[in-house]
C-alpha cells in the first residue's frame, strides 16, 4: 500500500477517545470491510453480554458468581443497593487508613511513622499492584513498596535483605480472598519470622485484604492486626485492581487512587457504547480475533515505548491468559481457546527480539504503546534540536515501518501522558477488550478451573513428600526412590518421589541424605540422623 492510500486508512480507521486522552490506530491490520460487517451482529451480542454482566447476571456458573470489578469505579452502576454501599465504604476505608498512615496517626509498636510498604499476593493479588506501583512511582512516594509475589525462600531473602532494619517501619498488606492461598500463607509466615528475629510484633504491622470470614480474616482479628479490608466473592483476582486489592498498596504509596478510579470509570463510559466504530476495546477485540482467526492462532506481543509500562505485558499475561485460555466453549465444545501474550519494552525491544519479529516466523502481531509527554519538564539535547524522547519517538516509529514494511500486523494506543487517570483507563480498556473478545469467541472469561486443577497437583506432591519423609525415618535405611514409591503403594510415582528426595537432599536442613552412585535409579535416600 502506497503512502497516501495508509494515510486514508489511517484517517479512517483512527479511534479517537479525547474523554481519556487516547488513541486507537488499527490501520495496520489487514482486515476489511467485509470482516468488519461479518463480525458486527457478534459484536453488538457481545456488547449485550457486557451489558448484562454489569447488571448482575451470574456470569460464573461454576461457582454461582456475579461479575462486579466495573462497580467498583462506578458504585451507582452495581445492582443492588448494598453492594453500592459496601464499595463506597471499602473506597472511604482505605483513604482514610491512608491519611492516618499518612498523618502519623497509625504507628508502628515502637511509635515510629511508617516509610516502608511489603505487600503479600500472589497472581491478581501481586500484579496489578505491582504494575501501578512501578508505573506511578516517584522521588515522592510515602511510602515505598516491597512485594513478596512467590513462594521462593531466596526470593523472599533478597526482598527482607533490602528492607535491612527498615523492616521496623515496614507496614505489610497480606491478600488473599481465601486466605488459604499457599504461596500468600507461606509469604506471611516467612514475613512474621522476620519480624520476630528483628523484635518486632507481627501484628502491630499488618493489614489484610481479604474476604468476610475467611481463615486470613479470622486469623487478622484474632490476632489483632491494624486493620482488615474487603475482597469480594464477585471481583475475580485478575480483575481487582481497582478494588482493595490495588488500591490500598497505591494509596498508602502515595498515589492518587481517584483519578486512577475515574480514569478506569471514563473508559467504561466509552467501551460501553454499543459503536462499534467509535469503541476501542470492540476495536481491539476484533483485532485479536482477525489476528488469530478468533482461534489464537498467533501471539500477541505488547511493546509499550515507557519504561514506566515494563511490567504491563506481565500484568496482561494473567488477564488474558487466564480468561481466554479454555478448553471448553459455552456450549459445551472443546475449543482450547487462548491468546499468548509476551513483551519487552521500546527501545530496549529493538535489540532483543525485533529482529525475528521482522525476518523470523510470523507467528504473531504487535500492540504498541505510545506516550506523547516525554517527561514532566524541559529535555535535554543529545544531537542539535533533537532529545532521548525524538529518538525513543524514532525507534517507535522505525520499528512500526519496519514490521509493516515485511507485512507483520500491529495496532498502536497512543496516550498523551501516564499518570493515574492513564493507568486507570488502560486497565479499563483491557479488562473490557477480554470480555467483549471472550464473547466474540463463545467461551467464559470468568473462571479458571486449570489453575485450580494445578493447585490440587501441587497439594498431591506436598502429601506425597510427607509421606516419603516420614518413612525414611521409620526404616532408617538407604532407599532408592523406587523403593520408596513401592513401600507406599505407589509404584506409579517413582519419578515424583525420585524428583521430591532430590530436591530434599540439596537443603540441608531438611534432614534427608543422598549416595550418588550409579544412574539416578541407583541412588540411595536416606533420613539424616
Amino acid at each position: 500500500m502506497d503512502a497516501g492510500a495508509l494515510w486514508d486508512r489511517y484517517n479512517r480507521y483512527l479511534c479517537n477517545s479525547p474523554e481519556i486522552g487516547l488513541s486507537l490506530d488499527i490501520s495496520r491490520m489487514n482486515f476489511d470491510d467485509a470482516f468488519l460487517n461479518r463480525l458486527e451482529p457478534t459484536m453488538q451480542r457481545a456488547f449485550l453480554a457486557m451489558a448484562a454482566l454489569e447488571e448482575g447476571v451470574i456470569a460464573n456458573p461454576d461457582e454461582h458468581r456475579m461479575v462486579g470489578h466495573y462497580w467498583l469505579r462506578n458504585p451507582a452502576i452495581a445492582p443492588t443497593p448494598e453492594i453500592r454501599a459496601e464499595i463506597e465504604a471499602a473506597i472511604a476505608k482505605v483513604r482514610n487508613f491512608t491519611n492516618d498512615v499518612h498523618g502519623g496517626i497509625i504507628r508502628t509498636a515502637t511509635g515510629e511513622t511508617f516509610t516502608r510498604l511489603l505487600v503479600i499476593g500472589i497472581g491478581g493479588s501481586a500484579l496489578g499492584p505491582q504494575f501501578v506501583a512501578d508505573a506511578l512511582s516517584s522521588p515522592d512516594d510515602r511510602l515505598k513498596p516491597f512485594f513478596l509475589d512467590n513462594t521462593d525462600p531466596d526470593g523472599m531473602d533478597r526482598v527482607f535483605a533490602d528492607l535491612g532494619a527498615d523492616l521496623a517501619r515496614t507496614l505489610t498488606i497480606v491478600i488473599s480472598k481465601s486466605g488459604s492461598t499457599k504461596e500468600t500463607r507461606n509469604g506471611m509466615l516467612e514475613a512474621r519470622a522476620a519480624y520476630q528475629r528483628a523484635g518486632l510484633d507481627f501484628s502491630r504491622h499488618s493489614v489484610a485484604v481479604t474476604g468476610d470470614n475467611s481463615e486470613l480474616d479470622k486469623l487478622a482479628a484474632a490476632e489483632g492486626w491494624i486493620e482488615r479490608f474487603p475482597m469480594w466473592d464477585w471481583v475475580g483476582g485478575r480483575t481487582s485492581v481497582t478494588s482493595a486489592v490495588g488500591l490500598l498498596p497505591a494509596a498508602l504509596q502515595g498515589i492518587d487512587i481517584m483519578a486512577l478510579l475515574e480514569g478506569a470509570k471514563r473508559c467504561d463510559q466509552i467501551t460501553r457504547r454499543p459503536v462499534t466504530m467509535t469503541n476501542p476495546a470492540a476495536l481491539v477485540a476484533l483485532m485479536w480475533h482477525h489476528a488469530t482467526n478468533g482461534r489464537g492462532e498467533k501471539d500477541l506481543v505488547m511493546l509499550p515505548y515507557k519504561d514506566r509500562l515494563l511490567l504491563f505485558s506481565r500484568y496482561l499475561q494473567q488477564l488474558i491468559m487466564e480468561s481466554i485460555g479454555k478448553e471448553w466453549d459455552l456450549n459445551g465444545h472443546v475449543v482450547n481457546q487462548g491468546l499468548t501474550v509476551y513483551g519487552n519494552k521500546g527501545s530496549t525491544d529493538q535489540h532483543a527480539y525485533v529482529q525475528q519479529l521482522r525476518e523470523g516466523v510470523a507467528n504473531f502481531f504487535v500492540t504498541f504503546i505510545e506516550v506523547l509527554q516525554d517527561r514532566a519538564g524541559a529535555s535535554l539535547p543529545v544531537e542539535e534540536g533533537i532529545t532521548s524522547g525524538d529518538f525513543l519517538f524514532g525507534f517507535f516509529q522505525g520499528t512500526r515501518t519496519a514490521l509493516y514494511e515485511k507485512g507483520r500486523e500491529s495496532l498502536t494506543i497512543t496516550v498523551e501522558r501516564l499518570d493515574a487517570a492513564t493507568i486507570g483507563a488502560l486497565i479499563a480498556l483491557f479488562e473490557r477488550t477480554v470480555g467483549l473478545y471472550a464473547a466474540l469467541v463463545g467461551i467464559n472469561a470468568y473462571h479458571q478451573p486449570g489453575v485450580e486443577a494445578g493447585k490440587k497437583a501441587a497439594g498431591t506432591v506436598i502429601a506425597l513428600q510427607k509421606s516419603a519423609v516420614e518413612l525414611l525415618k521409620r526404616e532408617r535405611r538407604p532407599l532408592t526412590a523406587a523403593e520408596v514409591a513401592a513401600a507406599l503403594g505407589a509404584p506409579e510415582s517413582n519419578e515424583s518421589v525420585f524428583a521430591i528426595l532430590r530436591h530434599l537432599a540439596a537443603n540441608p536442613d531438611r534432614g534427608v541424605g543422598v549416595e550418588k552412585a550409579g544412574d539416578v535409579s541407583e541412588w540411595k535416600f536416606q533420613a539424616r540422623q
